[in-house]
């Protein structure tokens, strides 16, 4: 078992192309001795973002804290803290912080295969 405090790990500048005010700190993952999934924290300053994207894997958001909107291919779609997310594999996809303090949310993501 690995037990692991968020504030223990250093926040890294999400730079990813379309990415602005936004941070990652990696809570657990292959170096933690997860086999099969990485479980992330993003905190997204005031009018920060994600990068609008695709990818070929699915993924799990829990928004932890702050005024959230995902956009969707219907539009933006509001979210709140508890509220939880499945972005399916090639599903077009961002997450923005609409409020005024600091938006926080976890994503799981699966590992690549070894």
């Amino acid at each position: 078992m690995r037990i692991v405090h968020s504030e223990d790990l250093p926040p890294q500048e999400a730079n990813e192309e379309g990415a602005t005010k936004t941070t990652v700190r990696w809570l657990i993952s292959r170096p933690e001795g997860a086999p099969n999934f990485s479980m992330r924290l993003f905190e997204v300053a005031p009018g920060g973002h994600t990068p609008l994207h695709t990818h070929p894997w699915e993924h799990e958001v829990f928004v932890l804290d702050g005024d959230v909107e995902v956009m969707t291919a219907e539009g933006p779609r509001p979210l709140a803290a508890g509220d939880a997310v499945l972005v399916l594999p090639e599903e077009r996809h961002q997450f923005r912080n609409t409020g005024d303090g600091t938006a926080r949310f976890l994503c799981i993501i699966p590992l690549p295969a070894e």
